[in-house]
């Protein structure tokens, strides 16, 4: 059985910045503490709050494609346990021995997108109305569309219109602004990752990090390393094997990150440290943490948590 092991979060080089993984807002904001994180400062929602916001989004798509005629059925919402696991170390021990390093769960969304109804729905219609079918969905490729620069270069591009950007619209009161706010404020890592990662405090923590593995039994270097060689780690085992053989290395690397020395603490605090010296950038991260918040509370009002559960 093929396990792959992309992050969720971030491409394999950038993904040293989100140290501690990819769930938003840190540890307090994964506890559901208050949104203040400074004085007049908002926090990032949290995994729970985002799947809220998400499956708010899909059904504003359904209204949205049901009104325009054709039948739509709101795409599976990644819960919290499906939102961790990402970035350099993990950084929750329960986590990891419950999932290792998340490829069940991988492989069960990857099932998800495999047989979800909408492909098969859209396949089955003419080609006239299947075009026409995406270009509601997603907009017209021909028609007007968003561009945004990002802050370590290059460009990203949305389409401007299409039921996606309606009910992201509906929810964050105005998409373009959106947009450009959320490319901006989560592509922030590249510019300081390199300084980071060659920060002499990063290097010790990680230096302790791969002593205490070492002591374990597991020779890595660090948190890459055992993703790099995960696959033949598990090569030709059971899945039951596999999936063990996952769980002892992935809770050991937490365990060492978290209660054995300081690397996820140290992590947390240079990440805190060199986001914080990106002054202009400041604006953009308060606009998207601000949109975030008021999309949070249109999603509750327009469907209750009942509705907006991403397990319901």
């Amino acid at each position: 059985m093929k396990r792959g092991f992309a992050s969720a979060c971030l491409g394999a080089i950038v993904a040293a910045a989100a140290v501690v993984g990819c769930a938003a807002g840190g540890e307090g904001a994964a506890r559901g503490e208050g949104r203040q994180v400074g004085a007049g400062e908002v926090r990032d929602l949290t995994d729970a709050e985002q799947s809220v916001v998400d499956r708010a989004t899909q059904l504003l798509v359904r209204e949205c494609m049901e009104e325009a005629g054709f039948r739509y059925w709101p795409e599976p919402v990644a819960g919290v346990d499906e939102r961790r696991g990402g970035g350099y170390v993990l950084d929750d021990v329960g986590w990891a021995r419950r999932h290792g390093y998340g490829t069940r769960l991988q492989e069960k969304a990857l099932a998800a997108q495999k047989n979800d109804r909408n492909h098969a729905y859209a396949n089955a219609l003419p080609e006239a109305r299947r075009v026409r079918y995406s270009n509601t969905l997603d907009g017209d490729p021909s028609g007007a569309v968003l561009t945004v620069e990002l802050p370590a270069g290059g460009t990203v591009q949305t389409p401007r219109h299409g039921c996606r950007a309606e009910a992201k619209g509906t929810l964050y009161g105005d998409f373009p602004a959106w947009f450009r706010a959320e490319k901006t404020a989560t592509n922030l890592t590249p510019l300081y990752v390199p300084d980071l990662l060659a920060d002499e405090r990063f290097g010790t923590a990680r230096t302790a990090w791969s002593a205490c593995m070492r002591a374990r039994g597991h020779d890595y270097a660090d948190p890459a390393r055992i993703r790099e060689r995960l696959p033949r780690l598990t090569r030709g085992l059971s899945e039951a094997k596999a999936h063990a053989v996952e769980v002892e290395l992935a809770v050991a690397e937490a365990q060492c990150a978290t209660e054995e020395t300081s690397l996820v603490r140290t992590a947390r605090a240079l990440e805190r440290e060199y986001r914080g010296g990106l002054r202009e950038y400041r604006d953009d991260v308060a606009d998207h943490r601000r949109m975030q918040h008021a999309a949070l509370e249109r999603a509750e009002e327009l469907c209750g948590p009942a509705a907006c559960d991403p397990d319901n």
